[in-house]
């Protein structure tokens, strides 16, 4: 089989890379060049100018506007300044259009950079073929600080290319239109190069910075919904044993219920029969489901899960580690569904871990509300004390009690507090029906 050969690939290789360098020119310095785009305020919430008040920080974003600014006034008096203080238009025009294309890089930076090489030629006519013509020193100066302003404003590419157009040209004037006539050709090669290079280590320097914090952004996000799928698959698993025994509980009693009646009608045995197979397939599909989010080395726990009568254990356990807790309950000690019970104890039992890694020492508070709609956990403490320094933790256990209040349609806060503390709140909605079940 023959592979047919299109102009393309049937061109010679350097032919290829030629074509590919000029469509990088065009693309850099001739597509869009006249376009409009303004320069952008500085972020000021980065760098040393977060530091300053916010009324100054304001117009701190407006200071790479001012520098140019600065330094088109510098350009305007070296301008005039080279036409020996001869004042008239002719004069004022060969010292403004050089500031004017300074300031033409803070809202189309190509065109400033083909009108400095365009307007070159005649402000060195206009000052009289001075020394170093075309590139006298005024214009010198500003095709300097338009290839730096630019070049900022771009690409590393479109740096390379316009000292590549800018050597072109100088070397055309040069050799062709400045026989006879000292040349500053070479200086602004090289001081333009150094101007360059020290931009462009400066560009890929904060595009690195940049997309290493893009990266550290989604890297953190990631982390953030891995967190809180595992946070998920815990609680999946802690409410499997709490389903699955009242579903098996539903299968026992459907299936004992016709004994218990003598000669219970045919209807009534069917009727007990399809709720025991529909308790045993819901008891299939729970456990099928648990199996595909539980990990490979997960072990499932040979102890009963843990209720709000375990809570005292807890606390003693807690007081054991050197914790000085105070525990409260009010209102009506009732039984709870279980699954708010277990809730419950594990954003307790969350909330103390926490108060032990990150404020060691602190006096806390755990309280416990039965109220008539629900229940209420309030767990607080004070700023750490003494001589053990606070651990760093993974940031699970928020995600972790939040998801536990979100599932049980509850509602929770967690934030410092004034004396340097730290406190979780949560209410969990119980309604009568469930409580009496």
């Amino acid at each position: 089989m023959t592979q047919t050969q299109t102009p393309e690939t049937s061109r010679a290789p350097e032919f290829r890379l030629v074509q590919a360098a000029l469509g990088g020119l065009r693309q850099e310095l001739f597509h869009d060049a006249f376009a409009y785009r303004p320069l952008p305020r500085m972020d000021v919430e980065r760098g040393p100018t977060r530091f300053l008040p916010r009324r100054i920080r304001i117009y701190a974003g407006l200071l790479p506007h001012a520098v140019v600014a600065f330094w088109a006034l510098i350009v305007f008096g070296m301008g005039y300044d080279g036409i020996y203080y001869h004042f008239g238009p002719l004069a004022f025009l060969s010292a403004a259009v050089p500031a004017v294309i300074v300031l033409l890089t803070l809202v189309r930076p190509i065109l400033a950079f083909w009108a400095s090489l365009g307007v070159a030629p005649f402000i060195g006519y206009v000052t009289g073929f001075g020394e170093g013509w075309p590139w006298v020193d005024a214009m010198l100066v500003t095709h300097l600080v338009v290839l730096g302003v630019v070049a900022l404003r771009t690409r590393p590419r479109a740096a390379a290319w316009m000292w590549i157009v800018t050597a072109v040209f100088s070397l055309f004037m040069e050799a062709f239109l400045g026989v006879g006539r000292s040349s500053d050709t070479a200086p602004l090669l090289f001081v333009s190069a150094l101007v360059l290079l020290t931009v462009t280590v400066f560009q890929v320097r904060r595009q690195a910075d940049r997309e290493v914090t893009a990266q550290q952004t989604v890297t953190e996000q990631e982390r953030s919904k891995r967190t809180l799928l595992e946070e998920r698959t815990t609680i999946a698993r802690e409410l499997h044993d709490v389903v699955a025994h009242h579903m098996s509980v539903v299968a026992i009693q459907a299936e004992a219920a016709p004994y218990r009646v003598e000669n219970p009608p045919p209807e009534l045995e069917q009727a007990f029969l399809t709720i025991r197979e529909n308790a045993v397939a819901a008891l299939t599909e729970l456990r099928r489901i648990l199996g595909v989010v539980r990990a490979e080395d997960y072990e499932a726990p040979d102890a009963p899960q843990p209720t709000l009568a375990d809570l005292e254990a807890l606390v003693a356990n807690v007081r054991e580690a050197g914790l000085d807790i105070e525990k409260t309950v009010t209102g009506a000690v009732r039984e709870l569904p279980q699954g708010v019970e277990l809730s419950a104890y594990r954003i307790v039992q969350e909330a103390l871990s926490n108060v032990l890694r990150h404020a060691p020492g602190a006096a806390a508070k755990v309280e416990v509300s039965y109220v008539l709609g629900g229940l209420g956990l309030r767990i607080a403490n004070g700023p750490a004390r003494g001589l053990v320094k606070p651990s760093p933790g993974a940031g699970h256990g928020i995600t972790g009690m939040r998801e536990r209040v979100t599932m049980l349609g509850g509602e929770m806060t967690a934030e410092a507090t004034e004396d340097g503390g730290y406190e979780v709140t949560a209410f969990v909605p119980v309604s009568r029906e469930e409580a009496e079940k």
